[in-house]
Parts: C-alpha cells; sequence; structure tokens
C-alpha cells in the first residue's frame, strides 16, 4: 500500500524556529518547513511526523519574502551548514535576537532589565579559523545530476555531510565560510589524490586510506593543516604530505594523526608534526594563545574579541577580584581578564584544554592564573569555595547542555555578587537562569552573533545578586 502523500496549500510562514526551519499550523499541529521564511505563502509537501511535530518542505511559493535573497554558495541546500543563506543578514540578527528573548521570557520566567541590541559579526562570510572537511567513497548526488540524468563516474568526496546523512557527504569546491586559499589548498589535494590512487574512507565499512583534513588560521596569518589517515601506510603519507609541503608554502606548520577508531574523535589520539611547531599563535588585546590541533577556540576569530570586551566591560572589574571561571575550557577568558583581577581559577573537565591554558599562562607571564582540571560536579563543591575563598565574580560558558543542578547549587551557596553567564544555547541558559533567579536578578543580556549564515547565537547574561 502506498503511503499517502500530505499537501497542504497556502500555508502562512508565521516564525522561523531554533533550526532555521520556517514554522506554519495545518489543523493545529506545527509544522516545521524547509526553506521557508516568514510572511511567505507556501504549498508544503509533509514528508515526516515527530511527535506533535510535522515536517515539510515547499513544493510551490505563492508568496516570497523582500527579505529573501539569493544563497552564494551552490551548496545551499543540501549542504547541513549555512541554513540561513537565503535570509538578509538584518533579518538574520533580528530573528535570532529575538529567539534569545522569547526563550528568556518563555523557559526562564525572566524579563532582563536590559536588553542590549544584538552585536552583529563584522564579517558574514570568511570568518571561521576551524573547519573540518570528510573524505568518503559515497559521494552525495546532487538533484541536478539526478535531473540531468547524468552519468556518474567519480563517487569520491571531499566536503561536509549532509544533514541527516552522516554517510554521504557532499564534495565541496567552494566553501566562503574561510579565506579562498583553504579552497585551493583543499582542491588540490582532493585532485592529487584522486589522480595517485589513494582511497577515500568508506563511513559504514570503515576503510580506506584518507579520512579528514582539518584547517584552522589565525588573524596573525598562520595556518595550520592536519591529515587524519585511517591507515598506517607510511608510502601513502608521505606521499600526501610531501606534496602538500612542496606545493602549499604558505602553510606554516602541518601534521598528521592515524585513526583506526570507529569514530571521527581525535582527542585521544597522538599526532605527528612534520613541519613547523604543530600550533599556531593568535593575538588578542595583546595576549598570546597557543592553538594545537586539539584546542578548542572560539571559531569566529573577529567576533571573539567583541565577545570578550563585552564579558569585561559587564563586570565592571576594579581589580581586587577573585574570579571562578567555570568551564575555561583552554582558559581564553581567565587569561583576557587576568590582568585586570587580582586572581581568577579556571575549572575545566578536559585535560588536554587545561594544559593549554596553562601554557599559554605561562606563554604571557600571566601569574595570577590557576587552571584545574576535573569534572564540574566533582571539582566545583562547597570545599572547593572553601578551599580557594568565595568569589566576587563567577563567569560560566558550559556546553549546549548547560549546568548540572548541583553546579548551579554551589554556585548559589558561593553567593558572588556578579555572575556572567556565556551561552550557545539560549533554551538551557534560560532554564539555569531560572533556577538562579530568586537569589539573583537579570540585569543585562546581550545577544551575540558568532555564527552569521546559521541560527546559532551567542548569548550574554548578567546577574546581580538581589
Amino acid at each position: 500500500m502506498k503511503k499517502k502523500i500530505r499537501i497542504y496549500e497556502n500555508l502562512e510562514i508565521t516564525d522561523l524556529n531554533s533550526e532555521g526551519l520556517g514554522v506554519t499550523r495545518v489543523n493545529e499541529k506545527v509544522v516545521f518547513v524547509k526553506q521557508a521564511l516568514p510572511h511567505e505563502l507556501v504549498d508544503v509537501h509533509v514528508y515526516k511526523k515527530k511527535k506533535k511535530i510535522l515536517y515539510g518542505q515547499v513544493i510551490k511559493y505563492k508568496k516570497t519574502s523582500q527579505d529573501r535573497v539569493i544563497p552564494k554558495c551552490k551548496h545551499f541546500g543540501e549542504c547541513g551548514g549555512c541554513k540561513l543563506q537565503f535570509l538578509a543578514y538584518e533579518q538574520q540578527l533580528y530573528y535570532k535576537e529575538k529567539r534569545v528573548i522569547e526563550n528568556i521570557k518563555r523557559i526562564g520566567k525572566l524579563i532582563p532589565e536590559k536588553v542590549l541590541a544584538i552585536m552583529a559579526s563584522p564579517k558574514i562570510f570568511e570568518y571561521r579559523n576551524k573547519l573540518e572537511f570528510t573524505f568518503s567513497d559515497k559521494r552525495w548526488i546532487t538533484r541536478k545530476e539526478i535531473d540531468d540524468n547524468l552519468e556518474i563516474n567519480n563517487r569520491n568526496a571531499l566536503g561536509f555531510h549532509v544533514a541527516g546523512r552522516f554517510d554521504k557527504v557532499i564534495d565541496i569546491d567552494t566553501c566562503y565560510l574561510q579565506t579562498d586559499i583553504i579552497n585551493q589548498i583543499r582542491n588540490k589535494i582532493r585532485d592529487f589524490s584522486l589522480k595517485n590512487g589513494l582511497s577515500f574512507y568508506n563511513l559504514t565499512a570503515q576503510k580506506g586510506f584518507l579520512r579528514n583534513l582539518i584547517f584552522r588560521t589565525t588573524l596573525t596569518g598562520e595556518l595550520m593543516l592536519a591529515f587524519s589517515f585511517a591507515e598506517n601506510d607510511v608510502a601513502k603519507i608521505e606521499t600526501i604530505l610531501d606534496f602538500t609541503m612542496n606545493e602549499f608554502p604558505m602553510i606554516t606548520t602541518l601534521l598528521y594523526f592515524v585513526n583506526t577508531k570507529k569514530n571521527d574523535s581525535l582527542y585521544d589520539i597522538d599526532y605527528k608534526v612534520v613541519k613547523g611547531k604543530g600550533f599556531i599563535t593568535e593575538v588578542l588585546d595583546g595576549i598570546y594563545f597557543k592553538i594545537g590541533p586539539k584546542s578548542f577556540f572560539q571559531t569566529n576569530s573577529f567576533q571573539i574579541l567583541n565577545l570578550y570586551r563585552k564579558i569585561k566591560e559587564l563586570a565592571e572589574f576594579r581589580g581586587n577580584e577573585l574570579v571562578y571561571d567555570l568551564y575555561t575550557g583552554t582558559g581564553s577568558i581567565a587569561l583576557f581578564i587576568a590582568r585586570n583581577i587580582k586572581r581568577v581559577i579556571g575549572v575545566d573537565s578536559v585535560p588536554e584544554a587545561i594544559t593549554d591554558a596553562m601554557e599559554n599562562a605561562k606563554l604571557n607571564d600571566i601569574a595570577n592564573a590557576e587552571f584545574l582540571v576535573g569534572d564540574m560536579r566533582d571539582v566545583f563543591t562547597q570545599d572547593f569555595i572553601a578551599t580557594h575563598g568565595k568569589p566576587d565574580v563567577i563567569i560560566i560558558d558550559p556546553p549546549r547542555a548547560g549546568m548540572h543542578h548541583k553546579v548551579i547549587e554551589n554556585i548559589l551557596f558561593a553567593a558572588p555578587e556578579k555572575i556572567i553567564y556565556v551561552s550557545c544555547n539560549s533554551s538551557t541558559q534560560a532554564r539555569d537562569l531560572l533556577l538562579m533567579s530568586e537569589k539573583y536578578a537579570l540585569s543585562i543580556i546581550q545577544p551575540v552573533d558568532m555564527f552569521p549564515q546559521t541560527p546559532h547565537i551567542e548569548n550574554i547574561a548578567l546577574l546581580i545578586k538581589k
């Protein structure tokens, strides 16, 4: 029996959700629609139902939004990134700020005393300092290839995963998230690999030689390239590395991993440096940050400084404060504020990140920053607070899942005068703010756009002790 095709006509899109999908309703049910913008009138094919939500795609536009723009990238719609590239940037900012405010009000049940206008990114393309590309022998066949009935000879790809299809990779020739030199290097490496019979990885069978290609850059002009190979074949490794070194002298450090595991994670794998120091260095307000292939660092180099300066501005440091920097990562915020305070203690669960933080403190001759490693629930306890002293300010920058309730309980026990909560997920941030609202007033929120062309939005919240 054929599955019934559900088509709904003349639906008006009223909003965008957190994933950048258009929002409408059918028979009191919410429908999320791909590539549909508010104020558009569309006919929709519903292809999936998940819980009480319907998912659809546009089969006909009856009326389009004046805010719709032509996407710059030809891979838009198939690639899993840059989902808002068809929306004018000013409107991207509007809907991101709107979502932050709505989450704070709806989930957090809070009204900020002051909402600062969203901070636009200085650059909306070529802003990322890190991108990871995947080699695959299961190239995604494009709609144009299917429609044109083209003969498919090459199934190898070097690019990004298709949204919702981890086993398929789109072959990317031009990505506008990094500078064009990255495209040139990547495309030449792909062509050389194909010409020399170097096998691309099969994600399902877990076979093949070439696995991943990782680029990292700095505003100082340094460029890191890291290969991930699935086989420790010395001859093949030397072949691709020799080509890369000879062809691209602008690469300041070249290294590689041999990853024979089932997953792509590299954090538990050692790497070998072929050229350079094995790291690159970023400079922010005179502070040097050593960035290795595994280091966490905010990916929008052009906006990082604005984010950190705003944190410092909201804190209004006087110079005598003890600050806790929870979920410190590589200690970038802690080191950025260290010269304006008496002492900062950073805590994170990732040993490699804390190692980077300590090395960066030494690199900058910062002696008033201390870094500790361990699960936040186990390290940040009442005993910890008794040992190190009650902080004047706590800065929090947790992962998307937000904070564990025990961490929140201990923050309330520490009772700092100010809490600065930085979040990449305003939904979980709002939940956590509600749990602290009995003792803290939500003074200011500051949305910050770190990821143009995507639905993601960073938000800073300043809490003042009541």
